[in-house]
């Protein structure tokens, strides 16, 4: 199998993403703000630009509000265009929501 420089930058921005939406609430402002910056470098030096748009958008957000909810918002359509990027193989799938067992009633 040939490795592909591509494929390792991106499942790197997407380890980065996802380090950073499991440690919402005990990342501090000024770590979230230069990973957030490294982040939109790595995408600007490789042409992904729609992970660089959101990265810079967050800093905004970041620089004009602090943390908060959108913080998680942002990760999610980060991650979400990471994976637009990879080839179909390599997209990692989202856990599914727990089916319910048969004969048990489904409210909404």
């Amino acid at each position: 199998m040939r490795h592909d420089p591509m494929l390792a930058i991106l499942v790197d921005l997407l380890r980065r993403v996802d380090g950073l939406a499991g440690q919402r609430g005990h990342v501090s402002l000024a770590r979230l703000r230069d990973e957030v910056d490294h982040i939109r470098h790595v995408a600007r030096a490789y042409q992904i630009d729609s992970v660089e748009g959101l990265a810079g958008t967050l800093q905004s957000a970041l620089s004009l509000q602090g943390m908060g909810p959108v913080v998680l918002s942002y990760l999610d359509l980060m991650r979400d265009a990471i994976a637009a990027e990879m080839p179909e193989a390599q997209v990692i799938p989202m856990p599914m929501a727990v089916k319910p067992i048969a004969g048990t009633p489904m409210s909404l």
